[in-house]
């Protein structure tokens, strides 16, 4: 009952905060950029560098979306919402990001997406909810540092490119990102062609964007 109480209440903030985040510009910026462009319209590039930046660019879409950066954000606190509005209620990182004592991730974020029925709004889930480790937080950065960052084995949990291009394609919190439940927009494209544009840029050398 406790649980279905605070599911309840975080929906009720949510729909207040969605119904910001649709409004005006956010509605119009939330509908652009739907689809990534696949792997074959960059084969004209004969560069292999530049190859790669504008795979990575294009994957950036993603990877600048709010549905990425809200849990990957600068600081303790994540971000919810279109328009990366700060958490309500206030949550903190705690010590492995899953939140702190008494106040975990798990409180209220379930296995699965929570709809409240009659609402424009619910509580996302996935069984591995969470917010990126500290050093993966790249709010607020260029897509290229972002590249260098992810790249990073120093700073992305010990992944070697295989290991990226497979969390990228596999994850399924990742993969929430185009499954966000009621009022939040999807990220552009589908988690499979995401992962084969990165998986692209990794067989082309890596190579970021300028910082």
């Amino acid at each position: 009952m406790r649980r279905l109480i605070l599911l309840a209440a975080g929906a009720a903030l949510i729909a207040g905060v969605t119904g910001m985040a649709l409004s005006g510009k956010a509605q119009t910026a939330a509908s652009q950029n739907a689809e990534l462009r696949p792997v074959s319209t960059f084969a004209g590039i004969a560069d292999p560098r530049q190859r790669a930046v504008a795979l990575f660019e294009e994957s950036g879409k993603v990877l600048q979306h709010p549905r990425c950066v809200n849990c990957h954000p600068v600081g303790d606190r994540p971000r919810q919402g279109d328009m990366m509005q700060l958490h309500q209620p206030l949550v903190v990182r705690g010590a492995d990001g899953h939140g702190a004592p008494g106040m975990k991730c798990s409180t209220c974020h379930g296995a699965a997406n929570f709809d409240l029925p009659g609402s424009g709004a619910g509580v996302p889930g996935d069984p591995h909810w969470h917010l990126a480790p500290a050093s993966m937080a790249w709010e607020g950065k260029s897509l290229g540092q972002i590249c260098q960052q992810i790249k990073d084995p120093a700073r992305n949990g010990g992944k070697d490119m295989a290991a990226l291009v497979k969390h990228m394609a596999e994850d399924s919190l990742v993969g929430w990102a185009w499954n966000p439940g009621k009022g939040r927009a999807p990220a552009p494209g589908t988690q499979e062609s995401f992962a084969q544009l990165i998986q692209a840029w990794a067989a082309n050398g890596a190579h970021c964007p300028a910082l």
